[in-house]
């Protein structure tokens, strides 16, 4: 494939993998890039020698391009700002505020610079700062979220810029890929789908948790700190919107979030954050980082070949291209 994304950052196919917080490592990204995808390096809440060792991780297992998400409310965000520079990744995404502190510097270094917006006036505000390129992520997608939807979102940051746009929140297959391009996309992010490939070093019991997934199976939480975050139900979940209906104060929910992530990370599917988006419900597969690319861009291709009676038809037949 060829687009204004595979062109921009050096890849094969126009698929990113999403920057899950202390799941994205270089194991991961690497995989994804040698794919033919671009891998991306969770780095939020990471010690600079973390990322030093799994950007090393990532170099091991592949020679091609390779990302870092900066989490630009991180305490840490300069200094991991500074490695993406010295490591000489080839694309940054952020996330949870500006770049614009940073920008000068990766434009120097040659860096692709590509954040991740929730809204048209902030895709328009990211390309007049000088991004490359911008994911526009819809409030499906897992952990932190915005309030548009995907299908409202990535037509009204298309309308917006003339940068290339990746479309992200609820994509986990050909069907939801030809559906972002459809859209105005040239490219789509997934993050929940690579969750329980076994290139994902997340534990087992997150898998299990996203394989068993219905529909209706994630939920929100965090709205009264003005951090809402998508995840599956569970205990934690549950308790949490409880003290949220309770209108407890930010410091209360904020200590109910604390170490959340960590202890689902450890396996603990019940008393932690375990992030997913709404599309875990479609993920019924384990497979590795190049079957999902794979069988992304084939069914994509295979369904945007064909005319909208032909459609309709396979539709009606509940039958996959």
């Amino acid at each position: 494939m060829k687009t204004r994304i595979t062109e921009l950052l050096g890849i094969e196919y126009p698929v990113v993998q999403g920057a899950m917080a202390r799941i994205a490592d270089g194991g991961l990204a690497g995989a994804v890039s040698e794919a033919g995808g671009l891998g991306i390096i969770a780095c939020g809440g990471a010690s600079p020698e973390w990322i030093r060792e799994e950007v090393a991780r990532a170099r091991a297992i592949t020679d091609k391009p390779i990302g870092i998400n900066v989490m630009l409310m991180d305490p840490r965000a300069a200094e991991v700002a500074e490695l993406v520079c010295e490591l000489g990744v080839e694309v940054v995404t952020t996330g949870a505020g500006s770049p614009a502190n940073y920008m000068a510097a990766w434009k120097e270094a040659g860096v692709k610079v590509v954040p991740v917006v929730a809204s048209a006036a902030l895709a328009a505000r990211m390309e007049r700062l000088g991004a490359d390129a911008v994911v526009a992520e819809g409030t499906e997608a897992g952990g932190h979220i915005g309030e548009l939807t995907t299908m409202a979102l990535v037509p009204a940051v298309c309308a917006a810029v003339s940068i290339p746009v990746i479309g992200a929140g609820g994509i986990a297959d050909g069907r939801g890929m030809l559906a972002a391009f459809a859209l105005g996309a040239e490219g789509v992010q997934c993050g929940t789908r690579f969750l329980t490939v076994e290139e994902c070093s997340v534990h087992e019991a997150w898998k299990e948790k996203v394989l068993a997934a219905k529909d209706s199976d994630t939920i929100v939480t965090g709205r009264g700190t003005g951090h809402p975050v998508r995840g599956l139900k569970n205990k934690f979940a549950r308790e949490c919107r409880k003290m949220e209906m309770a209108a407890k104060s930010g410091e209360e929910l904020e200590g109910m979030y604390a170490g959340s992530l960590a202890r689902a990370v450890a396996g603990d599917v019940e008393n932690g954050s375990v992030m997913a988006g709404q599309v875990a419900a479609l993920v019924t597969e384990r497979g590795c980082a190049a079957d999902v690319i794979r069988d992304m861009v084939r069914e994509a291709e295979a369904l945007a070949g064909r005319t909208l009676d032909e459609l309709a038809a396979l539709n009606s037949r509940r039958e996959r291209a």
